[in-house]
């Protein structure tokens, strides 16, 4: 995979200036959390710049505004609303968008958070998500890293990692989960996912989930990626209570337990990256959840 690039304030106002200079005037800042595919700066107090970090997580961008055009203002949340493409420039060399700034704290820094009425408005918006028509949605493949494909994508990397690990997890009980969520297939039409509900993409106001950000892995087919956070961020009567919102089958939530156990295998055998650090704790809830 590329290296991300490097990318400050000083070049995204200068991309500003020169594609858009009816907003050079505004100040350019960073954003205290950054993500891996991506960096966002402030522009102003009501807009933002999103720049992709590397090669593979460029062609979102054209993807990512198709999707956010349809789903704005289609679900319970909120969602960014791009107003403007970039071109590359300026010695950067990807596409870029500027979109409207979205108050509130993601999942990971807010406080005081009810996480069973938060399980329930996240299945909520989920189910509301999976309603919608998908024609400008994009099947799930390369682009979406394979979210919303079939979780057996990733079979070769779930079984090098069992091989690293071995004698630090329970192989035969991973190998058991893994066939579990391998042998049962979306039968139904596509539907939309978003491709990474994760606690950074997740905005909290006022206690409750406000809005739902980067759809940069979202597409249109198996909504089993979308659970994940079952098992990342809920426990006990949370995770139950997201289950019911989220109005899925159990050979879905199979599939689910499978992708969070991919995640945690891989996360636990690279030993560094994002996630690392609590890797063994996700894995040990996947273990332990009976389905």
């Amino acid at each position: 995979m590329s290296e991300p690039i490097d990318i400050d304030a000083r070049l995204v106002a200068e991309l500003v200036e020169q594609q858009f200079p009816r907003w050079a005037d505004l100040p350019v800042r960073a954003v205290a959390r950054q993500g891996w595919d991506n960096r966002t700066f402030r522009l102003g107090e009501e807009l933002s710049v999103r720049l992709p970090s590397a090669e593979p997580y460029a062609a979102a961008v054209r993807k990512e505004s198709r999707a956010l055009e349809v789903l704005d203002g289609r679900l319970p949340v909120s969602v960014p609303s791009v107003l403007a493409l970039g071109e590359p420039g300026r010695g950067y060399p990807f596409p870029w968008s500027v979109r409207r700034w979205l108050a509130g704290d993601t999942l990971d820094d807010a406080a005081g958070v009810d996480r069973v009425r938060l399980a329930e408005d996240l299945g909520g918006v989920l189910r509301v998500l999976r309603s919608l028509p998908v024609d400008a949605g994009t099947a799930a493949g390369r682009h979406s890293f394979y979210r919303g494909a079939h979780p057996s994508a990733y079979s070769e990397e779930v079984q090098t990692a069992l091989a690293h690990l071995h004698g630090d997890v329970d192989v035969e009980r991973c190998r058991s989960v893994w066939l579990a969520a391998t042998t049962t297939a979306w039968d139904a039409a596509p539907v939309w996912f978003h491709g990474d509900v994760a606690v950074g993409n997740l905005l909290v106001s006022d206690g409750r989930l406000s809005a739902m950000i980067d759809f940069g892995t979202c597409g249109v087919g198996d909504p089993a990626c979308d659970l994940v956070i079952a098992w990342t961020f809920f426990d006990g009567e949370a995770r139950d209570a997201f289950r019911d919102a989220a109005g899925l089958d159990a050979a879905t939530w199979r599939r689910a337990r499978g992708w969070a156990l991919w995640k945690a295998l891989v996360t636990r055998s690279s030993a560094s990256g994002p996630g690392a650090g609590d890797s063994r704790r996700v894995l040990d809830e996947v273990l332990a959840t009976p389905l």
